[in-house]
């Protein structure tokens, strides 16, 4: 009968169960993703031509990060930037789809007696501990405490339906193994995780309430329903964003549709490898029951380990496959849509910080570059006197001013995260230097540009020998601002230190440069005064460029002193004085 069942307490433990089972990875991922941030970008600095090696990273990513989404998104932006081919693209994702079942594995565990243990031990980490990496430990472990506690809730809410015969006819029908892969694939997609339709998976097998083939097959539907999230990441992103997805969508659809008809018999191969054990006092049916979620767990990877080792002879093959399928567009049209679009910021970074700060400085660094292209061509269209140019050059800075204005933009975000003292540290000093290329944009456009113009106005030639003079002062002018540039990008240190001392070579220059102007000024020549006043500005312009350029190289040495000394261990106040006492003693 209907009212046999008490439907409040079923629903409300499922879903209540399964809220804390999201907000749970939620709270262990963003943990994950702070604390792992710098291992990241480790990993992906040894990403190579090797496919093999471009799955392993895949799969290290994806299982330290606990997103397959995230580690998508990265690859999009290293396509998009010619990082990496299509080819080594499609390698990761193989990769990343074996390390998205490391969930699966720390899912099967049954942990639920020490669930409330990790809670509460986690949360006194999270909010007692003064040390900020303390405190990310114990959000992992209370987001971990909170997933094993929520499956926990469901599977007492479950427990009722054992008995409860409409459901368990119910249950028959998910012996249809299409049935069950439509239905877990239309779960994933809707509520976007494919760990979350896991659990579920492993909560209902763990309870006796459904049988290993009909569990893995809604497993495999699982992997298909998380593509649904990939493809409306890409909607409105560029053609690389879109192949990117149809790669993703391509193996997990093949793969799927591959061991579709075989099923029962992986199932029986799973119960081979993963026997079911003896224990005392449990009926067969427990038995099979409390081996079940180690048997998915072990399917889910097994199977994605499979696919990986099957299609990844064929890498090239399935590149030229999603290039054909999304091709490019004509180049005059990709020019117009992408001319103002950042080519390294994506919001989907913003929940991994630490890979949103590589990537915004990168972006500086493409700033930088903007900006050194402007500066390289403002000298020879003054002293040539092309008006074209020089009005080509200032349209320049507005594109400048758009990317400056998408890069303040992006940190903006990235500071609404939750960030260390570090990452906070480097957000603020990222926004400085990204205002430092701004302004020297906008002195070429302003200052410079205007001196070019009026020298055409006022038909002032600059001598020969002057023309050598701003030559040289401009060449180590633009040697620092190229310098600069790739400092921020590398965040080189040593670079950074060599704009620095390029102070007193610039200092003779510009005393060389002052002595010349003064000779020109008593010199029997027409116009002296005007061409006076426009050459000073020209060198007063330079300079002003140049110590911008030492700012910005000062900028990246105190944010890397300051996090240095952060990382070391703080003096006791004891040993402080006793050193200030001996020091004004000698």
């Amino acid at each position: 009968m209907l009212n046999e069942l008490n439907h409040f307490d079923l629903w409300t433990g499922l879903f209540g169960g399964l809220a804390l089972f999201l907000f749970g990875m939620d709270i262990m991922t963003r943990a994950l993703k702070i604390v792992a941030g710098n291992r990241m970008k480790g990993i992906l600095a040894k990403l190579t031509k090797n496919r093999f090696v471009g799955a392993a990273t895949g799969a290290a990513i994806t299982g330290i990060i606990n997103s397959s989404s995230v580690t998508t998104v990265l690859l999009v932006g290293f396509v998009s930037a010619g990082l990496i081919s299509m080819t080594q693209c499609v390698s990761v994702i193989l990769g990343a789809n074996i390390g998205s079942t490391m969930t699966a594995q720390i899912l099967a565990f049954n942990v639920s007696k020490i669930a409330l243990p990790m809670i509460t031990i986690g949360f006194c980490m999270n909010f007692l501990s003064k040390k900020e990496k303390t405190r990310e430990y114990g959000a992992m472990l209370l987001g971990l405490g909170m997933v094993f506690f929520g499956m926990s809730v469901m599977s007492n809410a479950m427990t009722p339906l054992r008995g409860y015969q409409p459901f368990l006819d119910l249950m028959v029908t998910m012996d249809n193994r299409f049935l069950s892969i439509l239905i877990g694939a239309a779960f994933t997609a809707i509520i976007q995780s494919s760990a979350a339709t896991t659990g579920i998976v492993i909560v209902m097998a763990g309870s006796g309430l459904i049988s290993l083939p009909a569990s893995i097959a809604i497993a495999f539907g699982a992997n298909i329903g998380t593509c649904a999230t990939a493809g409306l990441a890409v909607i409105g992103k560029p053609r690389e964003a879109v192949r990117t997805a149809v790669v993703h969508t391509l193996f997990n659809v093949i793969g799927v549709l591959l061991w579709a008809g075989f099923i029962p018999e992986f199932a029986e191969f799973i119960t081979y490898i993963s026997p079911i054990g003896n224990a005392a006092g449990l009926s067969e049916a427990e038995m099979i029951a409390a081996a079940a979620p180690r048997q998915i767990a072990n399917a889910h990877t097994i199977f994605n380990i499979f696919n990986a080792l099957l299609f990844i002879g064929f890498t090239p093959q399935i590149a030229l496959i999603a290039e054909w399928l999304v091709p490019d567009k004509a180049i005059e049209e990709e020019e117009k849509e992408e001319e103002l679009k950042p080519k390294y910021l994506s919001e989907e970074l913003l929940v991994a910080p630490a890979l949103a700060i590589v990537r915004c400085r990168l972006e500086i660094g493409q700033l930088g570059d903007m900006v050194e292209t402007m500066f390289k061509q403002i000298m020879p269209a003054i002293l040539t006197g092309k008006k074209q140019s020089l009005n080509e050059i200032a349209k320049t800075d507005d594109n400048v001013s758009i990317l400056h204005g998408h890069i303040i933009d992006f940190l903006g975000k990235i500071s609404l995260s939750g960030l260390t003292e570090e990452q906070s540290d480097e957000v603020i000093a990222l926004m400085d230097k990204a205002n430092q290329f701004a302004h020297i944009g906008d002195i070429i456009k302003t200052n410079l540009v205007r001196t070019g113009k009026r020298l055409l106005a006022d038909e002032i030639i600059i001598s020969q020998t002057t023309q050598e003079m701003l030559m040289k002062f401009h060449a180590q002018a633009s040697l620092a601002l190229t310098g600069a540039a790739a400092a921020v990008r590398d965040r080189d240190i040593e670079l950074a230190g060599n704009v620095i001392h390029m102070k007193r070579g610039m200092a003779r220059l510009a005393t060389r440069a002052a002595r010349h102007e003064a000779e020109r000024l008593v010199a029997d020549q027409p116009n002296r005064l005007r061409t006076y006043t426009r050459e000073i500005e020209i060198v007063e312009n330079l300079n002003h460029i140049f110590n911008l350029c030492r700012r910005i190289a000062k900028t990246i040495i105190e944010t890397d002193e300051k996090i240095k000394k952060r990382s070391e261990p703080e003096e006791k106040p004891e040993k402080k004085i006793k050193e200030k006492v001996e020091v004004e003693a000698a």
